[in-house]
């Protein structure tokens, strides 16, 4: 009877220090804010997002193949310069405006290549899109959309304003003067660092022209 009592003592006294380590780190890890567990947990992979990144070509390329400009698309939640080329046939000096503007248009009607839709890229400017020079009465700067630019949805027509500011078609303090297919007077808009960002929320302002 006094052996089994001696060995069950000596098993207690082995697992004395297995189970004050457990205690022990169960402790630590209440401290540092960390719930011990069993049950393994899986949250899954982090949340992708858009990347709003591309390589365009080099400027030479560019440069071989048409006019370097820099059009605006929507990525996320904002607007994103990026780099394209365009064709301007040639044409007397007040045409260009109008044709420059045309080059742009066509660029950003169109659905972005399928490298930029994947690197999230897109436009919300209609396909087919046309513009024009002045009317008779209008200021000589004028633009004229297919689509009455109240027509468009904001984040289209910040796509237009914002990259005809930043080419040839805007004026010198980077003003854009559009009309529409109508007879409605144009109006001055400007493209903002509130519009680049948010342009689903926030309109390009715009104000009357005056003169003619």
């Amino acid at each position: 009877m006094k052996a089994r009592r001696t060995g069950t003592r000596r098993t207690a006294v082995r697992r004395a220090p297995a189970l004050l380590t457990v205690g022990m780190l169960g402790t630590l890890l209440a401290g540092c804010g960390i719930r011990a567990t069993e049950v393994p947990t899986d949250f899954g992979p982090a949340p992708s997002r858009v990347s709003c990144s591309q390589t365009g070509p080099e400027v030479s390329t560019q440069a071989q193949r048409g006019l370097p400009v820099r059009v605006f698309l929507l990525c996320g939640s904002s607007l994103v310069a990026v780099d394209r080329t365009v064709r301007v046939p040639e044409g007397a000096a007040d045409s260009r405006r109008a044709l420059v503007a045309q080059g742009l248009l066509d660029e950003l009607s169109q659905q972005p290549p399928a490298a930029e839709q994947q690197a999230g890229y897109a436009t919300r400017v209609p396909d087919g899109t046309t513009v024009s020079g002045p009317r008779s009465g209008d200021p000589d700067d004028t633009l004229r959309l297919s689509a009455a630019p109240g027509s468009l949805t904001s984040a289209g027509l910040a796509q237009i304003v914002c990259t005809f500011s930043d080419s040839a078609a805007a004026e010198g303090d980077g003003s854009v003067i559009l009309g529409g297919p109508d007879d409605t007077r144009p109006r001055r808009y400007r493209c903002t660092d509130e519009v680049r960002s948010r342009p689903d929320d926030e309109e390009p302002p715009s104000s009357e022209v005056t003169g003619g």
